[in-house]
């Protein structure tokens, strides 16, 4: 446990407790926007000297703050005023609720002595805040801000993360209590998920060990629950001592390095060689992962009667779209561990045959992407756009994707080149308008290492605001925008349903972004050749002093537009969409 602040009591108000707590919490930056009612929370960050940035928008901060805590494992924080500010936040704390990330809210609430009297911007603020996160915890004294706190960060890191609302009164902020030291303490323990670990049930983990050792085939699936567990070391081993190969979820990237041998790459709506290898499996082993309606090609990837072996650290998302034959409730590191002692020695020799299809499958699969990953079309192929960011991104470096077909183009093309966090992309609720904020919080939790970030135009229109922001907080990513003049996603779908021509509200005004960039202060390089790619982004990796804004120009022919096939010869159904 932190020792106590100090050795006697002193007197304190509320949002003096609260910036204590934090500070003893040693919590990351924090991304908000004041109002009246905790403006002696503000006072007091600046009295401490915690580190908070003034952002435009409340959704921008709970993105920011999301992709803080995903580089780091810690508890994102940010904080908004009463009423607008509060319901702003919901876009961005659903994200974090799907997608298991930890953060830590705080809003101003009415005064007490005259909530429900038609107070400014008074709203039932936690009524439309307490779906979209794990837990709502409103102060109802002063004195209680250490303990609520605590609790805030416990909740926030155990089980499967998530953000928890801390509702700060007006009174309750503003008002003065006499604490004592001991009061200020938190436990360590709490502070990065994965807290609170636990583990599945022996009995069913010897079942799976069966299963396993049976298959001749098996396959690991890995979903983001992976990295929340920090379960890299683990499921390198057990792949490779039983020549298990692994595919990813968007969210999974980096479960293992996408360049290790083993690494069947994406699997879902898009996939390289993964859904082969799912439909010719003979034992699935999903790992943090929801199977979701994109990870299954709206559940219909997954083979009925293939043995399926399920480990999730929240017991009732296990058989929740698909059958278990054995499910393990607990942390994927753990039961990562247990399941490589319950299978005893490798099996690599004997499935070495079936390791070797993986690197085989792959170079095959890159022959025939080549048109993509290699292309010197104009406008430019993003797939030739994501080759060059293979080629140019160092090791270390973290990719951050928007929603929309940002995430799409880069979890199918980008690749890894170690296990990690090294691709994040917003898919708990695949908003688009991460991009901006997303690639601002994970550069602030990266320190010296490179964030390199991905957005439509859309997306970019969305957020362009916080450019300023991270002009100011001194965060030197480089922003790729891809051009295309439209609501990409949205007009590919229109192409496939309603035939070329036929769009309706998914086009947008052609733009110059690298202007739009510069006169924001910031470096913006247009870039219309794809043999230009390469060097621009070079010259955005080397500018350190701000931001940097690659306007990339890419096809506007929406039939182009979707990575994994052809939008032309899609086949799509009344009341579907394209898989």
């Amino acid at each position: 446990m932190n020792d106590a602040v100090s050795n006697s009591a002193r007197k304190l108000n509320g949002g003096q407790a609260l910036a204590e707590m934090l500070r003893i919490a040693n919590a990351g930056p924090m991304f908000g926007m004041g109002g009246f009612q905790l403006l002696p929370f503000y006072e007091a960050v600046r009295a401490l000297g915690l580190k908070h940035f003034l952002i435009n928008d409340e959704r921008c901060g709970a993105f920011a703050a999301d992709a803080y805590a995903r580089v780091t494992n810690r508890p994102g924080v940010c904080d908004a005023t009463l009423g607008p500010g509060a319901t702003n936040l919901v876009t961005g704390l659903v994200e974090s609720f799907n997608g298991g990330i930890p953060q830590v809210v705080l809003i101003g609430g009415a005064n007490r002595d005259h909530a429900g009297k038609n107070m400014t911007q008074e709203a039932r603020q936690t009524d439309i805040l307490r779906p979209a996160v794990k837990e709502v915890i409103r102060i109802e004294a002063v004195k209680r801000v250490p303990e609520l706190l605590r609790r805030a960060f416990a909740v926030a890191t155990s089980g499967r993360p998530g953000p928890v609302v801390l509702e700060v009164p007006e009174d309750v902020c503003h008002g003065d209590y006499v604490f004592d030291a001991a009061d200020f303490w938190i436990d360590p323990a709490t502070l990065q998920a994965q807290a609170r670990r636990t583990r599945p049930d022996p009995a069913d983990v010897e079942r799976a060990a069966a299963i396993i050792s049976k298959a001749q085939r098996p396959l690991l699936l890995v979903g983001g629950g992976i990295h929340v567990s920090q379960a890299y070391e683990a499921l390198q081993e057990l792949a490779e001592d039983h020549a298990i190969p692994v595919a990813h979820t968007m969210s999974g990237k980096g479960a293992i390095a996408c360049t290790h041998p083993l690494s069947a790459g994406l699997f879902g709506r898009y996939s390289r060689i993964a859904n082969e290898l799912i439909a010719a499996s003979d034992a699935l082993i999903v790992v943090g992962c929801k199977l979701g309606e994109i990870a299954t090609r709206r559940f219909q990837l997954i083979p009925a009667g293939t043995p399926l072996i399920h480990i999730d650290v929240l017991p009732e998302e296990l058989g929740r779209t698909t059958r278990a034959d054995v499910a393990l409730a607990g942390d994927a590191r753990l039961a990562l561990n247990d399941l490589a002692a319950a299978l005893g020695d490798g099996t690599a020799a004997r499935q070495k045959a079936y390791a070797e299809e993986v690197p085989a499958r792959m170079a095959k699969w890159r022959a025939g992407a080549a048109d993509r990953l290699k292309s010197s079309e104009k406008p430019i192929n993003v797939g030739r756009l994501i080759d060059e960011l293979n080629s140019v991104m160092p090791e270390d470096a973290i990719l951050v994707a928007d929603g929309g077909f940002a995430g799409h183009w880069g979890g199918l093309l980008f690749d890894t080149k170690r296990a990690g966090r090294h691709f994040i992309a917003d898919r708990g609720l695949a908003s688009i308008g991460y991009g901006v904020p997303g690639s601002m919080g994970a550069q602030i939790a990266a320190g010296r290492r490179r964030v390199v970030g991905l957005t439509g135009d859309g997306g970019f229109n969305m957020t362009i605001g916080e450019l300023e922001t991270a002009r100011r907080a001194g965060t030197p990513f480089v922003l790729c925008v891809f051009n295309n003049a439209a609501s990409g996603y949205v007009k590919a779908l229109q192409h496939s349903m309603f035939g070329r021509g036929n769009y309706q509200s998914s086009d947008l005004v052609e733009m110059d972004y690298a202007a739009v960039t510069r006169a924001m202060g910031c470096r913006g390089i247009r870039v219309e050749d794809p043999d230009q790619i390469g060097a621009a982004l070079r010259e955005g990796l080397a500018n350190t002093s701000s931001p940097t804004v690659l306007d990339v120009v890419v096809t506007r022919d929406p039939a182009r537009m979707l990575p994994g096939v052809d939008a032309r010869a899609l086949t799509v159904e009344k009341g579907d969409r394209p898989v």
